[in-house]
């Protein structure tokens, strides 16, 4: 699945997103949207099985936390609320909705649309369905086209950490 994907994510601040089966997480974080695996993090006082990942380069690197209990009958339960919400800037969100799409990614109603900020958004669906068995586990995901300066930004600190 990635090696033909035709977008990249390029970064926001750091997230935490719970849910009771990590794996799950991961198809979509990893797999399907192409963050990278750091490392895994084990705490029976937190209650959680974390594999931190990473979306970024340098300054601009944030840290995505899929996080799954240990005990879900225990606190903190850490999959309880999953989140509202991220956005994810996009360099190329036409493309990516295009890929996504043909993966099999469910979306929300409403396609690609000016967002509150003036930018290109449109969200992937939490949950997925018959038709598109892929939605993002419980959290709504907005994807959001970079501006120019912002992908030049990302692009300059990749191309320093290459």
């Amino acid at each position: 699945m990635a090696s033909n994907r035709p977008f990249s994510v390029l970064g926001i601040q750091q997230i935490a997103v719970g849910g009771l089966d990590k794996q799950k997480l991961r198809k979509f974080w990893v797999d399907t949207l192409g963050l990278r695996y750091s490392s895994t993090y084990i705490s029976e006082k937190e209650n959680v099985d974390e594999d931190i990942c990473e979306a970024g380069h340098g300054a601009f690197k944030v840290e995505v936390d899929l996080m799954q209990p240990l005990d879900p009958d225990k606190k903190p339960k850490v999959h309880e609320p999953a989140l509202n919400h991220v956005g994810l800037w996009i360099d190329n969100l036409s493309e990516a909705v295009d890929w996504l799409v043909e993966q099999g990614v469910r979306f929300t109603p409403g396609g690609i649309r000016k967002g509150a900020a003036g930018y290109d958004v449109c969200f992937i669906h939490p949950k997925g369905n018959e038709e598109f068995p892929i939605g993002s586990e419980g959290v709504l995901v907005e994807l959001v086209q970079a501006p120019d300066d912002v992908i030049k930004a990302f692009a300059t600190i990749a191309e320093a950490n290459a």
